[in-house]
């Protein structure tokens, strides 16, 4: 039985589609058809019933996919294992932040690249909440405060932040000194969300309000130096600002408790050695650097 044709069959029923499936595979749709088609003629089973609006897995496909999987995952640890030391190969999906991805994250992935010039590297740089087992991700990088989840996560790094405001909106609405006068003031915020605070020991949530929203850290830095309002954002994008004098912090007996950057990857016994090198790499230049920059690569 062809790997690459369980190997496909596994990513188009986590996609749940012949045409999503060929994207992340970088292969035609076409080509994702045909082996569908030899990998049922095969087993002699209807693993996929086609719609309108994609694939969906037959009983038997369901129960094949969870096999199929673990046959696949298999042979990615063997070949690994094979490998001279070091050396990677294969394709390393990777979901980034984009609000300081590309300035911060980006140059550890190309320094990985460069390292590994059999590897492929495909990144995504988006904002939004990424789910890596139906868009096929290998692993991400996020940043913040982790939700409880099934996915596994690893600390690479430092993550702090502050209340800031441009002095042009402190001259004209005054500077807030307690989290009541805070919920007053015009904040700057992605969406609905919640801030915390750390009154001592203690963490006190704060429910803001403001009329500019925004779905990215440097369009908010760049709405609080305009004096909109008060941002919630990592010192990664504001040290810069703050240096200049174009932000200043605020509430600063109220800081916000400390963050982390994390890799997270689905579940799984042994993590893919890619995973694990781009995580010691990222660990390498962001757990003693301040703001989350990398320092110079040597």
């Amino acid at each position: 039985m062809d790997i690459e044709e369980l190997q496909t069959f596994v990513e188009v029923a986590d996609a749940g589609g012949v045409s999503p499936a060929a994207l992340r595979l970088g292969v035609s749709k076409s080509i994702v058809s045909r082996r569908l088609f030899r990998l049922e003629a095969e087993l002699g089973v209807q693993l996929l019933a086609r719609t309108t609006r994609g694939a969906a897995l037959t009983e038997a496909g369901a129960t094949f996919r969870d096999y199929a999987a673990r046959v696949c995952a298999e042979i990615d640890v063997a070949k690994e294992t094979i490998l001279p030391a070091g050396d990677l190969r294969g394709r390393l999906r990777v979901a980034v932040p984009l609000s300081f991805g590309q300035t911060h994250f980006a140059p550890i992935l190309a320094e990985m690249a460069r390292r590994h010039p059999q590897l492929q590297i495909h990144t995504c740089y988006s904002d939004r909440f990424v789910d890596l087992i139906t868009e096929g991700y290998d692993c991400a990088i996020r940043v913040g405060y982790l939700q409880d989840s099934n996915l596994i996560a690893r600390r690479v790094g430092p993550l702090y932040g502050k209340l800031v405001a441009s002095p042009d909106y402190i001259k004209a609405h005054g500077s807030p000194e307690t989290p009541e006068e805070l919920v007053a003031h015009e904040a700057l915020m992605q969406g609905t969300e919640a801030w915390q605070l750390m009154d001592g020991d203690e963490i006190i949530t704060v429910r803001p309000q403001g009329r500019f929203k925004a779905d990215n850290g440097p369009a908010l830095v760049a709405a609080a130096a305009a004096g909109l309002g008060i941002a919630y954002l990592p010192d990664c994008l504001t040290h810069e600002y703050i240096a200049s004098g174009a932000l200043v912090p605020v509430m600063t007996h109220y800081p916000p408790p400390p963050a982390a950057a994390y890799v997270i990857r689905p579940p799984g016994q042994h993590p893919a050695r890619k995973i694990r090198v781009l995580t010691e790499l990222l660990i390498e230049y962001c757990e003693p650097a301040p703001h989350l920059a990398p320092a110079p690569f040597r």
